[in-house]
């Protein structure tokens, strides 16, 4: 329990610490945000504004990570480091993206075919290695194995994850477009995720999972990063995470509930990041197929804006709704635990 909350607290302190100074240098040298034209007109005032925050909360939880097993009683494990990896990949992308934004001097960075190849490339290197080098099963769960279980085969969990990380980490993307908005709404996820890896390992017996505890550190390092550049973050945001924040999130989270044999429940833990990506979806299978327009713009958090909503009004109302997914969350994958018939002591 001592090295998940170091790890926590020093990625507060590094997520602050590093937020801050990028808040500064980038101010300076005129590194900011190019906002869309066709989007909401109130967000043109927010141009400029310093981008790539998400190098903070990677390194913040990179740090975090490898504090904790300094002589704390944690040991590296392939499965997280394999989570942290991926992490850092897809960010990878999303800074190479964010780059291509800013050297251009515009809101278009990498061409949606080579954004869409690096995601893929990382998850499916990340998927090979989770099966044959960190030996995770073949098997998909709600919140075990054994608890509504499907087992695919190697290929089929392959093909399964490269999906899963790649959904997941475009789900966060398209969630932020708001200040605060989906750091405030990956709080929520990943400090749930904290509590049931740190129950899984508790009751390790119960669901078999070895590395529950290297798994609660990462998800409390992302939480504490998120918490202090949630700081700078909300309206109105000194700073954005850009694509390379966004991107790393959404794919440290499918791979996190991958590892944890939560597949089925992660639509529930991250109901929120859900609906935004079936606005789009919706939205533009509408357009082309009807040629009409369900919603006055995709994602769903600008619909409520051009309706007249304040956009704190918006941002907080998502973040409650993030919250009851979460909650929601936690309760499917508490009756199943009561289920097994198992007494806490």
């Amino acid at each position: 329990m001592i090295a998940v909350l170091i790890s926590s607290i020093f990625a507060i302190i590094v997520s602050a610490a590093l937020t801050s100074t990028l808040v500064i240098r980038l101010s300076r040298r005129g590194i900011g945000q190019q906002i869309r034209e066709e989007g909401p007109k109130r967000h043109i005032v927010k141009a400029g504004t310093p981008t790539m925050g998400g190098i903070a909360i990677i390194s913040a939880v990179v740090l975090g990570y490898i504090v904790a097993h300094a002589n704390l009683g944690v040991s590296f494990t392939r499965q997280g480091i394999l989570v942290i990896a991926v992490i850092f990949g897809t960010g990878l992308v999303g800074f190479w993206d964010d780059y291509s934004k800013v050297k251009m001097n515009r809101n278009l960075g990498l061409s949606k075919t080579k954004k869409i190849t690096g995601q893929f490339a990382v998850a499916l290197v990340f998927a090979l290695l989770a099966r044959f080098w960190a030996g995770h099963g073949s098997e998909v769960s709600l919140a075990r194995v054994g608890s509504a279980t499907f087992h695919l085969g190697s290929v089929g969990w392959i093909v399964f994850a490269v999906l899963v990380v790649v959904g997941s980490s475009n789900a966060v993307n398209l969630t932020d477009g708001l200040d605060g908005l989906a750091t405030g709404s990956s709080i929520f996820t990943f400090g749930v995720l904290g509590l049931i890896a740190y129950w899984q390992f508790r009751h390790a017996s119960l669901y078999g999972i070895k590395d529950a505890l290297d798994f609660a550190v990462i998800a409390a390092s992302m939480t504490g990063a998120l918490t202090a550049f949630l700081w700078f973050n909300a309206p109105p945001a000194r700073i954005f995470m850009g694509d390379v924040g966004s991107l790393a999130i959404g794919a440290g989270l499918g791979a996190l509930c991958l590892m944890m044999n939560l597949d089925f429940l992660l639509p529930i833990l991250g109901g929120l990041f859900v609906i935004e990506t079936m606005s789009v979806i919706l939205q533009v299978f509408s357009f082309r197929v009807f040629h009409r327009r369900i919603f006055k713009m995709a994602p769903i958090h600008h619909h409520f804006e051009l309706l007249g909503w304040p956009e704190t009004t918006v941002i907080i109302r998502f973040w409650i709704l993030a919250g009851i997914f979460t909650a929601l969350g936690v309760g499917v994958f508490y009756a199943d635990f009561v289920s097994l018939g198992t007494v806490v002591k």
